[in-house]
């Protein structure tokens, strides 16, 4: 393919996995990384050689409008995933995460508007239903902004909305809902078991064990990503899609089965500094996806015992596992 795609927030988690997919898929990726004075390129730095020889990394900041132009121009298509994710740290720093989340997207809608590009994929949260009203969750149930975190997403999803409808800029939203996989952070309640258990701990730390989630591997919310990209653009631009698999699961559940998969047993400590505030705790979150099978054919293709199980694989990896401090509480 000659379809050229920029990606912010390559360097994170999904933005990393999206990357390789695009590559593997023909498609030419722009991919910007946050400036740092370490010439750091974050997750990408671990695709092989030939998937990131085919990469044109670009350092600079989301929040910064001349840096987004730069990267935007002569794109054909943009995924914009760059954002402040974790909740907990979301209390502490709230003006960051307005600035980085609702500030970014700002810059990159602006940017789409001025270049005329002729397709922008958003990433939202399934945070920002809150706990859930009604289940599963449709892409029209109520948004709640339970936590500082929630809100700013809350704000970048109303930025791009109101910019389709003011400006007709060609937008997409893609929700996803609770992605794990190999380089997910250990602010995260998989990898945080997993990285711990793979450490030779048998007493795990961890918050409340009664939300419920949905939860997604990252391959195939990478794909998800690819099909809203590949989608006739009438089928789903100025909408919003959820993307999970439909599938509940209480972490302590998701807690007994990695367990189960790694071959062993485990007590588990509760820890306060883990534990959002009663009323900021999103309970139950499950995902009707049906509305992106309909647009885009896209529906996840892994179960959660076999995204486990590949998750795990790539963590008790040695020089995996080494990235991580096991021993601290990754906010």
């Amino acid at each position: 393919m000659s379809t050229t795609v920029a990606i912010t927030g390559a360097d994170g988690f999904i933005g990393s996995h999206l990357a390789e997919t695009l590559v593997g898929s023909g498609y030419r990726v722009r991919a910007m990384v946050q400036y740092n004075s370490f010439g750091s390129w974050g997750w990408l730095e671990s695709l092989d050689a030939h998937t990131l020889d085919a990469i044109e990394v670009v350092p600079g900041d989301v929040r910064d409008r001349d840096t987004v132009l730069a990267l935007m121009t002569g794109a054909d298509m943009v995924c914009h995933l760059a954002a402040l994710i974790a909740i907990p740290y979301s209390y502490q720093a709230p003006w960051s995460y307005l600035e980085t989340n609702a500030g970014g997207t700002l810059n990159v809608l602006e940017a789409g508007r001025a270049l005329g590009t002729s397709r922008i994929v958003c990433t939202s949260t399934s945070e920002v239903y809150g706990s859930a009203q009604i289940v599963p969750i449709t892409e029209d149930h109520p948004l709640q902004a339970q936590s500082p975190y929630s809100a700013s997403k809350i704000a970048a999803d109303k930025l791009a909305e109101s910019y389709h409808l003011s400006f007709d800029l060609p937008i997409i939203t893609l929700r996803p809902f609770n992605t794990y996989g190999p380089r997910q952070s250990a602010r995260a309640v998989i990898p945080t078991v997993i990285s711990q258990l793979a450490a030779g701990r048998r007493e795990i730390a961890l918050g409340s064990l009664t939300p419920t989630r949905d939860f997604n591997f990252v391959l195939d919310t990478a794909l998800a990503f690819q099909s809203m990209l590949e989608a006739p653009l009438e089928d789903v631009v100025g909408q919003t899609f959820n993307a999970g698999s439909g599938v509940e699961i209480s972490v302590a559940d998701t807690v007994k089965l990695i367990a189960e998969l790694m071959g062993t047993t485990l007590d588990i400590r509760v820890e306060g500094e883990r534990l959002r505030p009663e009323r900021s705790e999103v309970t139950r979150l499950v995902s009707d996806s049906s509305a992106i099978q309909r647009a885009a054919s896209w529906k996840p293709t892994h179960t959660l015992a076999e995204g486990l199980h590949s998750t795990i694989e790539w963590f008790c990896n040695p020089d995996n596992l080494s990235r991580y401090k096991t021993d601290q509480y990754n906010v």
